[in-house]
């Protein structure tokens, strides 16, 4: 049976969480907005309920806690949201980086069709910006800085601790996507300063279509956000529509069990790179990994296997291991990765790459052995 590489992508729901979210199916009818009843009252508790456990993970206050489908939507409400804003003050430069989700990406670049000015920043080989290129780039009238935590296809850690601290001093609006380190690197999120922040629960073993917006508060006020779609005064009106009341307290038991598990956590998904690493290094086959490991997350690896297409191997290796080559945004039709692009590495490289991503209920044996079968395909291949 195949095992599953990427988790990236989406994790497997925790059963914990399914179990929360059935009985919620099962026992809690009701609109959480409706006020004229007990069913509405038990569904707002439930809602509430999830809104703490989220709060608890990251270290915020509940009042700065939005629930939304997800990442991408929480994405295009902290940049689309500021227009309102951009305008009163004459702000309408914005900064990002190359290598972000296509979330932040082609929001921006809808706002550049806007008028907006937008200055993009590459990464080097190591797979990481430079903060201080990024700071010399900050004008007066800069409206924004969006920079994600970790990279989704090499799993490198940005250096947004630095870019916030420096950001906060200055006094200029910074959002973090924060959807590939939530729930994984839960301290250095707490420690982060931001104004805000973005997550999907899908990625840390929640459901599909809920995530949420964190929007600090600074002296008693949330960042000048406006809400993007027009409907009701749900989520203090920042996010219209019907609040999904399972989906919510899946996502804040997912929050829940990350924030008992982490550590844990981390060292299992570190002790499978090792045994990767010691894999790739006895198999004989040429490779290398992109990215600087020093910065990387323990969970992902992205690998060139030189003179092995990664489309081929991927093809022919189904029966041992579900892996991808890049986004999975853009999956759907294959263009080389933009992000290994923008770090500098020849299409040649990247045509033979592949991104190889885990959890902490990824089985060690049962994976090294599938991961073993993979290589020895791969050799096959470039023979």
């Amino acid at each position: 049976m195949s095992v599953y590489l990427d988790y990236n992508a989406s994790a497997p729901i925790d059963l914990r969480v399914l179990d929360t979210m059935v009985e919620i199916y099962k026992n809690n009818v009701g609109n959480a907005d409706s006020r004229t009843h007990c069913f509405g009252e038990n569904a707002r508790a439930v809602v509430e309920h999830a809104r703490g456990q989220v709060a608890h993970l990251f270290g915020v206050s509940t009042s700065e806690v939005y629930f939304t489908s997800g990442a991408t939507e929480s994405n295009n409400i902290a940049i689309q949201g500021l227009k309102e804003y951009a305008e009163k003050s004459n702000k309408r430069h914005i900064i990002t980086t190359a290598i972000e989700h296509k979330a932040v990406l082609e929001t921006i670049k809808y706002m550049a069709s806007q008028g907006y000015e937008v200055d993009i920043i590459a990464p080097d080989l190591s797979g990481r910006v430079d903060a201080n290129v990024i700071l010399d780039k900050v004008r007066d009238d800069t409206l924004l800085v969006s920079v994600m935590h970790v990279n989704n296809e090499t799993g490198i850690i940005q250096p947004v601790t630095e870019l916030g601290e420096e950001l906060c001093r200055r006094d200029v609006l910074f959002h973090v996507d924060a959807t590939q380190s939530s729930g994984k690197l839960v301290e250095e999120i707490r420690g982060l300063r931001y104004s805000m922040l973005s997550f999907s629960a899908h990625k840390m073993m929640g459901p599909q279509g809920i995530g949420g917006l964190i929007l600090r508060r600074k002296s008693y006020k949330i960042p000048p956000i406006r809400a993007i779609i027009l409907g009701g005064q749900q989520e203090g009106g920042i996010r219209p529509g019907t609040i999904p009341v399972a989906l919510t307290a899946g996502c804040g038991k997912a929050c829940e069990i990350a924030e008992n598990e982490y550590k844990k956590n981390a060292v299992h998904v570190y002790a499978i790179k090792e045994k990767i690493m010691a894999e790739l290094n006895n198999s004989g086959i040429e490779f290398h990994i992109n990215g600087n490991q020093e910065y990387c997350m323990g969970n992902t690896l992205n690998v060139c296997f030189t003179g092995v297409s990664s489309e081929a191997l991927m093809i022919s290796t189904k029966q041992y291991c579900g892996l991808s080559n890049g986004s999975a945004c853009t999956s759907k039709s294959y263009s080389p990765s933009y992000v290994l692009a923008a770090m500098g590495i020849p299409l040649v490289q990247i045509e033979n790459s592949v991104r190889i991503s885990w959890g902490p209920d990824t089985l060690e044996d049962y994976m090294v052995d599938n991961f073993r079968n993979m290589l020895k395909v791969a050799k096959e291949i470039k023979n």
